[in-house]
């Protein structure tokens, strides 16, 4: 069968049944979805919080008002958010802003660069692919000449392969993470969630987080509910947001039915489910 005309028909998911993970953007995305006739089946895995420990964001935040960086490094837009909010509360958000203009920043993908430009802010580079390697790929071709380089995390025990790039090429990268990660749904929901994967009552489920991933396979290995969860996704139709959700999924061996093939974002997201439930 044919993909739909377009994305927008209002018959596409007509019948479908789509599990969303999703929790800061789950009303954008299921909406996005309901609007296309599917019935989404809402299960919010991870929750998002401000770090609880303020002081060492503030003291980064502050580190940056007199601009001596060579660059600011971002990898999320969650990331630039949260910072601009704690500089709001430290009084300094306007100072932070102006300090971003004079420096140079390189965005991980797409959502950071979005953040920067509700703030009248342009990145001036931007990882040709939207993951670690892909910073480094960029990084490789610029000169750092006072070796000044501030990296906003997201979380403060990611990946540091940046990092100790950064260190080989004699800087002392200045770290922050600015926010953390917190189950936010129930056990039960989670386990019910399984249950109907399992059951073959989902048609699909839409991962926007390697974060969701790693919390539900967690929680089905709590329980004791591997195999029943690998049951599920093995007859459910699975789709990531991009390339870091993808290779999460398949480090767990999760087959990726669907991705957006450039813009990773939530309506290229619904695109991309359209085409594939219509095959």
């Amino acid at each position: 069968m044919s993909a739909p005309e377009t994305s927008d028909d209002s018959t596409a998911l007509a019948g479908r049944t789509i599990a969303v993970p999703e929790t800061r953007q789950l009303d954008v995305l299921a909406g996005l979805l309901e609007r296309r006739g599917a019935a989404v089946l809402r299960c919010p895995l991870v929750g998002i919080h401000d770090a609880p420990d303020q002081q060492p964001v503030i003291a980064w935040l502050k580190r940056r008002l007199a601009p001596s960086d060579d660059l600011i490094v971002f990898y999320t837009g969650e990331g630039v958010e949260r910072l601009i909010s704690s500089a709001r509360r430290a009084g300094i958000e306007a100072d932070f802003i102006a300090a971003l203009r004079q420096t140079r920043k390189l965005t991980r993908g797409p959502k950071p660069r979005r953040a920067l430009r509700r703030l009248d802010l342009e990145a001036e580079l931007e990882a040709a692919e939207p993951t670690t390697d892909g910073l480094i790929e960029a990084l490789m071709k610029i000169e750092l000449p006072h070796r000044h380089v501030a990296v906003q995390l997201y979380a403060a025990d990611q990946d540091m392969r940046l990092v100790d790039y950064l260190r080989r090429r004699s800087v002392d990268p200045d770290c922050v993470a600015p926010y953390v990660y917190a189950s936010a749904a129930e056990d039960a929901k989670v386990v019910e969630l399984i249950g109907k994967l399992a059951r073959g009552e989902v048609d699909a489920i839409a991962f926007t987080s390697k974060a969701q991933v790693q919390r539900l396979q967690r929680l089905a290995h709590d329980k004791g509910l591997e195999a029943e969860l690998a049951k599920g996704l093995s007859a459910t139709r699975v789709a990531a947001i991009g390339p870091i959700v993808a290779a999460e999924l398949g480090e767990d061996r999760i087959r990726v039915d669907a991705m957006p093939e450039d813009n990773f974002s939530m309506k290229p997201l619904v695109t991309a489910l359209c085409e594939l439930l219509a095959r």
